[in-house]
């Protein structure tokens, strides 16, 4: 893998997923003196698992319905 000219680098899917890094998660980076690492960056300024969740999905909906309809759909009625 290589580092583009603006300093970006593709995170593996995979690991992504393991890491809980979805769409729009802020991170951190460490620097030890030998290695760099990345993780989510602390709970207390971006809210939960599923806070980020949400903010990720809102608005990706393409069928417009009521909750009423939603809800009839789910019950069978």
């Amino acid at each position: 893998m290589k580092i583009t000219s603006k300093g970006q680098v593709t995170i593996p899917a995979a690991l992504r997923e393991r890491a809980g890094l979805m769409p729009e998660t802020e991170v951190e980076f460490e620097f030890d003196g030998g290695a760099v690492r990345i993780r989510p960056a602390a709970q207390a300024k971006m809210g939960g698992r599923g806070t980020r969740l949400i903010s990720v999905m809102r608005g990706r909906g393409d069928i417009a319905m009521t909750t009423e309809q939603i809800m009839a759909l789910t019950r069978g009625e």
